[in-house]
C-alpha cells in the first residue's frame, strides 16, 4: 500500500500541472464571450478581430483576477446610468482603483494583442 503513494502523489502532480491554473481561466465563459462581442462591435467583425480580441480577454484574465474584474466593469456599467448615485460609480476611491487595474490591464493586452 505503501509503495503506490509516490506514485499516486506523482500522478497528482502531474494532473495538476497538465491543467491550467484556475486562477488564469476562473472568468465564465459568458464573461469572455461578452467581451470578445463588444471588442469586435468596437473594432470590426472579421476573423482578425476575432483572434485579437480574444487575445485580449485571454490577457486581461492573466493579469486581473475575475471578481476584480467583475467589479470594475459593474462600477463602469453603472457610472454610465443617469442620477444623482452614479457619481458614487464614477468618482469614489473603490470606483477609482477597480477602474484603474482594469484599464492597466486593457493596455497590457492591447499592446500584446493589437
Amino acid at each position: 500500500m505503501f509503495s503506490r503513494l509516490p506514485i499516486a502523489v506523482t500522478a497528482a502532480i502531474l494532473i495538476a500541472s497538465a491543467c491550467p491554473s484556475q486562477a488564469a481561466n476562473d472568468y465564465p465563459t459568458s464573461a469572455r464571450a461578452d467581451y470578445v462581442f463588444a471588442c469586435m462591435q468596437a473594432n470590426g467583425q472579421t476573423h482578425e478581430m476575432l483572434d485579437r480580441c480574444s487575445c485580449s480577454i485571454d490577457v486581461i484574465a492573466s493579469i486581473l483576477p475575475y471578481d476584480r474584474y467583475e467589479t470594475a466593469e459593474t462600477f463602469r456599467s453603472m457610472a454610465q446610468t443617469t442620477g444623482e448615485a452614479t457619481e458614487l460609480f464614477r468618482e469614489s476611491a473603490p470606483a477609482k482603483a477597480a477602474g484603474g487595474d482594469l484599464r492597466r490591464a486593457q493596455a497590457e493586452a492591447d499592446v500584446v494583442c493589437f
